[in-house]
């Protein structure tokens, strides 16, 4: 049997980069009010709620932040990166909304490497914070699928708004939700 020639795909992806006037740990937790501080794995969700969309809908409604998005992640870069000398904090969140990416993985399941998305906060000098995250629809829009882009372009927004709350810390907290 023959191993299949992988077939090579080009895209660009854009990255967003929002500088803050926030401090690290400000910057942290306006995320964190808006998605959620507690990680939410589905794929940790009881199994029934994969038996129907209506209920498997349902509740992942109950997890989201005010944002429209949850916490399904945190990878804390900076309590490693000072053994390589490097010290500064660095927290990478990954965070999504199933009800979402549906939207996009009926159009291209492939669109699935990049659902849920990521950001990435860092402390910068002088006592503030950087937020950097990728145009999701740039890394999830490949081939000419207007129905995926349009999809897409709905999660551009939500997470544009997002980054824009987080970076200025004018967020709306869950307890307002």
């Amino acid at each position: 049997m023959s191993t299949p020639d992988p077939r090579e795909i080009r895209f660009d992806g854009v990255r967003i980069h929002i500088d803050s006037d926030n401090t690290y740990d400000q910057t942290v937790a306006a995320l964190l009010s808006e998605i959620g501080e507690n990680p939410e794995p589905i794929t940790d969700l009881p199994a029934v709620f994969f038996q129907d969309w209506g209920s498997f809908a349902a509740e992942i409604t109950h997890h989201l932040g005010s944002s429209e998005f949850m916490l399904m992640h945190l990878i804390d870069h900076g309590q490693w990166l000072a053994t390589a000398g490097i010290k500064r904090k660095a927290l990478r969140a990954i965070l999504g909304n199933p009800l979402i990416a549906i939207t996009m993985l009926r159009h291209d399941l492939t669109a699935g490497l990049f659902a849920p998305v990521e950001m990435l906060i860092l402390e910068e000098d002088d006592n503030r914070s950087s937020l950097t995250y990728i145009r999701p629809s740039s890394l999830m829009v490949v081939d000419d699928n207007p129905p995926l882009r349009a999809a897409a372009l709905v999660l551009d927004e939500k997470l544009a708004a997002l980054a824009a709350r987080v970076a200025a810390g004018k967020t709306t907290s869950l307890e307002s939700a």
